[in-house]
Order: C-alpha cells, then sequence, then structure tokens
C-alpha cells in the first residue's frame, strides 16, 4: 500500500543560526517566549541534570517528571525541547515546530525545507 501525508498547516519558527549575530538572542527568545504561551513552559531546576527537572508552579512533594517543556542545556548552551520521545536538542539553524496536536519539536533546516513550503 501507498500512503500521502495529509495536509497540513504547521507553525514554525527557525532557531538563529551563527551568523545571525544580534538578532540571534532575540529571536531565541521569541521562540522561547511561543512555546511558553503556547503550554510548553520552561522548565527549572538543576539542567545539569535534566531529571532534576520540574514545572516552575509543581508543587513540593510533586516528584513527576515533566512531559513536555524547554530548558537550556548550560553545557553548550543549547535549547533543549522535552518530548514524549525524549529531550531533543535544538541547534542553530534548526526550524522548531509546533505540530497538529500542539506538540513542538525540532526539524533539521535541510528536512524542514523539503517537507514544508510558506503557507498564507
Amino acid at each position: 500500500m501507498k500512503y500521502r501525508k495529509k495536509p497540513v498547516i504547521i507553525e514554525a519558527m527557525q532557531y538563529p543560526r551563527l551568523d545571525q549575530g544580534a538578532e540571534g538572542p532575540r529571536m531565541a527568545h521569541d521562540i522561547t517566549g511561543w512555546m511558553s504561551d503556547n503550554l510548553y513552559p520552561g522548565l527549572v531546576g538543576n539542567a545539569l541534570e535534566p531529571d532534576t527537572l520540574r514545572y516552575p508552579d509543581q508543587v513540593d512533594g510533586d516528584d513527576s517528571r515533566p512531559d513536555k517543556g524547554w530548558y537550556i542545556r548550560p553545557d553548550d548552551g543549547a535549547l533543549m525541547i522535552r518530548t514524549l520521545e525524549g529531550d531533543m536538542a535544538v541547534r542553530p539553524g534548526d526550524y522548531v515546530i509546533r505540530g497538529v496536536q500542539g506538540e513542538f519539536y525540532p526539524c533539521k533546516p535541510d528536512i524542514f525545507e523539503s517537507s514544508y513550503e510558506r503557507a498564507e
């Protein structure tokens, strides 16, 4: 059997490339704000130990592991997105996609550009 992917419109933003200079931090901030506004909060705690990260409003004693959110990895400054498949690094030039069920995940630029085109 052969299948065709259903046409869907997604939202996406490109993580700043290294050559974008002073614009880069503002663009990165725009992406993390966009995720937070869409119920993917910045996780708090020790980012050196990602299993210790919690939601900002998580009550003391609740040891459940958040299944979504974002944080900055301190060793290299990478933006990390927590997904059901695990924590995924966003590299310079990658796209951050908001999927059809509101989930966020990174996508390499070559894959993004071969899979998506701008919609009105």
